[in-house]
């Protein structure tokens, strides 16, 4: 019996049809991978642009002075560069505005999941959006000729500049990031969890904190860390609202100043280039880039260690 086997590129032989090249396909890579490169480059040329004037500082300034110092004056005559106060400061403004967006970022993004109606919903989305459309300059105005004169009417005794205006203002900023996100978990657990807990006679407040929350937890998780981390950077409203006196405290009602209100105040021109003053705005931003690397690391082992996986 002959065989049958067809030996390719004999006489004879079939002949498999070329793949044609798509050349659409070629450039929408060669697109993707640009967006890619881009986003890799700005990262590495932001940390080198930060980096060398900053090693050009700790050569001149101690980094054990730099990092456990507790008194920072750089641009007085007799300076000092602990910047142990700008960190304080600046997490004494995220504690606090954490502590206003965290529950009603979340309690918004409940009841949009489980409560609202789509009516509801299509009024009450816009409204967060503008709410997030609003500059911060006008957010830090807003604190400092609104809510400081309205906290001392209630009686409470606070600076003109104070942390707790500005940290009040900066949570209300934080709701609308808060909500969307952890709205987006909460729509993404599927349904049948919610109709088996029903099904075993638990009620829609039970639902939404005992099944539908713990089931969106690594999307809640990252919403909180991304919401920290603007918190942690965020430089206008403290600039105008919380002050620029550098000081150890833990007391909302006092004048402080944050890493970014630094940085915003200094690099306005007035300092020498290249002076020791000058290259402290580079120590301080390498710092804060540090602190919010470190944060987003966090958010990722987290989000990876809490994620639910659904067939």
């Amino acid at each position: 019996m002959a065989s049958r086997d067809v030996v390719l590129g004999q006489p004879g032989a079939l002949e498999l049809p070329r793949k044609k090249i798509r050349w659409g396909e070629l450039l929408v890579q060669a697109l993707l991978f640009v967006a890619a490169a881009i986003s890799v480059l700005t990262t590495l040329g932001i940390v080198v642009s930060l980096l060398l004037p900053a090693i050009e500082f700790f050569g001149e300034v101690s980094p054990w002075e730099f990092f456990t110092g507790t008194t920072w004056a750089p641009l007085f005559l007799d300076a000092h560069f602990g910047v142990v106060p700008l960190v304080v400061g600046t997490f004494l403004i995220s504690f606090w505005s954490a502590l206003v967006a965290f529950p009603l970022g979340l309690g918004v993004a409940i009841y949009l999941s489980e409560y609202a109606r789509p009516r509801a919903t299509a009024l009450l989305k816009p409204i967060l959006e503008i709410l997030a459309a609003v500059p911060t300059v006008v957010l830090g105005y807003f604190a400092l000729t609104f809510v400081t004169p309205f906290l001392r009417d209630i009686g409470l005794d606070v600076e003109i500049f104070n942390a707790l205006s500005a940290s009040l203002v900066l949570g209300v900023m934080l709701i609308p990031t808060i909500a969307s996100l952890s709205e987006d978990a909460m729509a993404a657990v599927p349904r049948d969890l919610r109709e088996g807990a029903y099904a075993l006679g638990a009620d829609k407040l039970q639902v939404s904190t005992r099944v539908v929350v713990p089931a969106a937890i690594s999307g809640i998780i990252a919403a909180f860390v991304l919401a920290f981390s603007r918190a942690v950077g965020e430089t206008i409203i403290v600039l105008i609202a919380a002050g620029q006196l550098a000081q150890i405290t833990f007391d909302p009602r006092d004048t402080i100043e944050t890493m970014t209100a630094f940085i915003g105040a200094t690099g306005n021109g007035d300092v020498p280039t290249g002076s020791i003053e000058y290259k402290t705005i580079f120590a301080v931003g390498l710092t804060l880039f540090v602190m919010t690397l470190i944060l987003n690391l966090i958010s990722i082992r987290l989000v990876r260690k809490y994620r639910e996986i659904y067939e």
